[in-house]
């Protein structure tokens, strides 16, 4: 749904190119591609062989690069990134890709996801004498990359990586290689492409489209993939492995034309709206989907359930987005803003309401007001997931579970609040094989289903006295 409005908000995306003559413009076509995982800033980083070089700031990728900055970024390789701030201020300071240089190197370095024990690592870091320049997540592994001490940069990576904990895609440029990292459970997607003899790297396949690159193989959890003149080498930093993809991508964070372990997303959201409809079915005139991540599932439903498809909700594409803005009355008036209700499709009409998650609410509720506003005789909210309960610590910016509705409410004290005639949501087991489970051996098919059940795939370090904490509450 309008994650930006509702509360619920995006990773960041990564993007990378090696060995293409304009590796920049290149990376910055890529970070378009990208542009829904983060809006509060992007850079990007080039090397030429001997120099690295980059350029970031706050803002949409547009604006950070409309001055013909990408024209001072040269070289045959760039990594650069999109970000939405998961950890770490909104500050220019905290803009990736960061750029360390060295007596005798220098490496740039981009992130997506959030660090578990990112907290105690810089307490400890902090104890030895290092001197942090963000406060961004991200920089810890720059400082234990520098402290491994074993030999050769690759070694110390491996080092590095393996003291950090929760949920990282990694990609770091030196003035030979690109590098790119993914974590024990491979939470965030991550994919090699090839335009010819380069080599792309990003956090979703939409990306390969836009630069017209051919889909090689996705990055596995504890890989450490190396580009250089050589060519491509896949190595490890670990072998301690568990598929726990996070189900939000699939549900609605990716791109609806990205694939991620070899599942499209469109399709999986399509087959989650059928699946709904078989176990929450409901006699009405019309179905619509909030757009734009809940169409999909929308069309799923109304040809599985046979009632029409329609477009009772507008939105409208030439508003900021909004989920920037600092507090809940302005997250709330974009709601009206992004939103129009189609009277002349809703007016008199019994609606089912597809949308993917509800996180508060509030959004929620006025998207209902919406519908009734315009005429339509009852309103059946129908959620293309299960109650989103439990909060993520590997990258989404849910920490507490007071801020989740279905953490605190019944199904039918949220129904009430939000101002609906019914409200159903998918079971657990439903949105697993809708989604088509990836890793069929592993628990859940290879998904995190921790936002719904609690089932966390890995200790949470930092937040584990925290989250035990509002359990008791």
């Amino acid at each position: 749904m309008l994650a930006e409005i509702k509360g619920l908000n995006e990773e960041c995306g990564i993007f990378g190119v090696w060995n293409h003559p304009q590796a920049a413009e290149i990376t910055y076509y890529g970070l378009h591609s990208l542009q829904h995982r983060g809006q509060e800033g992007a850079g990007i980083v080039s090397t030429d062989g001997v120099t690295l070089k980059g350029h970031r700031n706050l803002g949409l990728l547009a604006d950070v690069f409309k001055h013909g900055e990408l024209e001072n970024l040269d070289g045959i390789g760039a990594i650069g990134h999109v970000r939405y701030a998961t950890a770490g201020g909104k500050s220019l300071s905290n803009v990736q890709p960061f750029l360390f240089h060295f007596q005798e190197s220098s490496f740039a370095l981009a992130h997506n996801g959030n660090l578990i024990n990112a907290k105690s690592l810089r307490r400890d870091l902090e104890a030895q004498g290092a001197i942090f320049q963000t406060s961004s997540d991200t920089e810890v592994l720059a400082h234990l990359i520098k402290r491994a001490r074993k030999g050769n940069f690759l070694d110390d990576l491996k080092a590095a990586l393996r003291r950090v904990k929760g949920g990282f895609a990694y990609m770091l440029l030196t003035e030979n290689a690109m590098i790119a990292a993914l974590d024990p459970n491979g939470f965030r997607p991550l994919a090699i492409g090839r335009i010819g003899d380069s080599y792309v790297i990003a956090s979703e396949t939409c990306a390969f489209e836009t630069v017209g690159a051919e889909f090689v193989r996705d990055v596995e959890p504890g890989e450490l993939i190396v580009i250089d003149h050589d060519g491509l080498h896949i190595d490890s930093f670990t072998k301690d492995i568990k598929h726990s993809i996070c189900s939000m991508e699939y549900i609605y964070f990716a791109r609806p034309d990205s694939n991620i372990a070899g599942i499209n997303v469109h399709s999986a959201r399509k087959r989650s709206g059928k699946q709904l409809a078989r176990e929450a079915f409901v006699e009405a005139d019309i179905v619509t989907g909030v757009p734009d991540s809940s169409i999909s599932a929308a069309i799923g439903y109304a040809e599985e359930s046979g009632i029409p498809y329609e477009l009772g909700l507008i939105k409208n594409r030439y508003v900021a987005r909004t989920f920037i803005q600092p507090s809940q009355a302005l997250r709330e008036q974009g709601v009206r803003m992004k939103l129009s209700a189609v009277s002349g499709v809703v007016q008199g009409k019994r609606v089912v309401m597809i949308d993917d998650s509800i996180v508060r609410g509030t959004t929620s509720k006025r998207i209902v007001q919406l519908l009734r506003d315009a005429g339509a005789s009852e309103v059946h909210v129908r959620i293309a997931s299960p109650p989103l309960a439990f909060p993520c610590f590997y990258g989404i910016d849910i920490q507490t579970r007071n801020e989740l509705i279905a953490a605190n409410y019944s199904k039918e004290e949220i129904r009430g609040i939000i101002g609906a005639d019914s409200l159903e949501y998918l079971s657990v087991d439903g949105l697993v094989d809708a989604i088509g489970r990836p890793y069929p051996e592993e628990p859940y098919g290879g998904l995190c289903m921790a936002y719904f059940n609690g089932d966390y795939p890995t200790e949470l370090y930092d937040y584990e006295a925290e989250y035990l904490a509002s359990l008791e509450v």
